[in-house]
């Protein structure tokens, strides 16, 4: 690098793989990041030739850099497949954890809360999904507390309503996480950590608000029960199909935090939402998923690439009428005209274009079902 000594500016090497489907290949680069100015770079793996020359690009952030990460780079989607120098392997990796968070059927209401206070805490959400235990899936989740008094009323209340289950990622996430939480007896929650969730939505020991792994090696197996590296055996979802419709957390809101604020919202206004689960879509389920608008809204091509920029949240909605009253509350596609003439609504609190405009709701009521199946279903099977 020209000049002298101190001119070794920082920058981060990440190994990605971008599928470029024009040629049915998996092509593999290495990213380069520099902070100092938010730019990025890339080479061909391959080729050793570069593939981007370095250039100023705002809207990839360095929090946005981990592996097993999805980012975009000028609408690539590129996967983070691991490190490209030991320097960003210990800059950026060493404290870096997985846990997994459980909110209990006690506390489902206060989803949005919670999501929002796992973002303060500088953790983000991964993964995430609503499901319903069977009996001897709970038994099997709390199978270490099988001798115990409490292990029958415990199944019996993990048993009675949902529970959303989520994968945490950040610095210490195993630790941040249970401090979140607060002490397992709610009560001991109230009078030591006052602020904590277990104090603020638990009542008792079982009836706790949350659940939280208790080291690195519970946090894999717990991981692994709700969001396992096999196919076809996770728990399944809670969706309804029936007087639902569905909604849309789009990439750009969930990388802005604004998720738990988003939930809040729903809740408080009313809706119940009867499913959720976090997808990562690719460019072909963007296309499938968005297809009744190819060649009827211009911003067609724009609401695929959004929707496969990053991870999404998928919603089912409940309520009387939920079609029609849900789409009111979302309010107008363009955030701008929603903020003139319903300032209530979702777009207008918390969109910024017409393209990312917070949250996609089903449109059409016929088209409710049909558009919760392909997330619930479809993309869940």
């Amino acid at each position: 690098m020209a000049g002298g000594p101190h001119c070794q500016e920082e920058r981060f090497a990440f190994l990605a793989e971008w599928y470029d489907p024009s040629a049915a290949l998996l092509r593999r680069y290495q990213l380069l990041f520099y902070p100092r100015d938010g730019s990025v770079e890339m080479f061909d793996v391959k080729t050793q030739r570069t593939f981007l020359r370095r250039v100023k690009y705002d809207d990839l952030r360095q929090e946005d850099l981990f592996i097993g990460n999805r980012v975009n780079v000028f609408s690539r989607q590129l996967n983070l497949t691991g490190y490209g120098d030991q320097y960003t392997a210990k800059k950026l990796g060493s404290k870096k954890e997985r846990t997994l968070a459980m909110i209990k059927p006690d506390s489902i209401t206060k989803v949005g809360e919670i999501i929002q206070k796992i973002y303060d805490a500088n953790l983000i959400v991964t993964k995430a999904k609503m499901t319903k235990f069977s009996w001897k899936q709970a038994a099997d989740f709390y199978s270490e507390h099988q001798s115990k008094s409490f292990f029958n009323n415990l199944v019996q209340f993990m048993t009675s309503g949902s529970v959303i289950a989520m994968e945490l990622m950040g610095d210490e996430a195993v630790s941040v996480w249970r401090k979140l939480l607060g002490p397992t007896d709610s009560s001991v929650a109230q009078k030591e950590a006052s602020t904590s969730l277990r104090a603020q939505f638990g009542t008792d020991g079982t009836k706790n608000a949350g659940h939280g792994s208790d080291s690195l090696a519970s946090a894999a197996r717990e991981l692994e029960f709700f969001f396992p590296s096999t196919a076809g055996h996770s728990p399944s979802s809670t969706a309804k199909f029936t007087d639902s419709t569905c909604c849309i957390i789009k990439p750009h809101a969930i990388s802005e935090g604004l998720t738990g604020k988003i939930l809040s919202s729903v809740s408080t206004a009313g809706f119940e939402i009867s499913a959720l689960q976090m997808f990562n879509m690719d460019r072909a389920n963007a296309e499938e998923f968005f297809e009744v608008y190819k060649g009827v809204v211009a911003e067609y091509t724009g609401m695929v690439t959004e929707l496969c920029s990053g991870p999404c949240m998928a919603l089912e909605i409940c309520g009387t009428d939920a079609p029609k009253t849900f789409r009111d509350f979302c309010g107008p596609a363009d955030p701008e005209i929603a903020r003139h003439l319903r300032p209530a609504t979702l777009r207008a609190l918390y969109g910024k274009s017409k393209l990312q405009n917070a949250v996609h709701c089903t449109d059409l009521p016929e088209d409710s079902t049909l558009e919760v199946q392909y997330f619930f279903k479809i993309l869940d099977g």
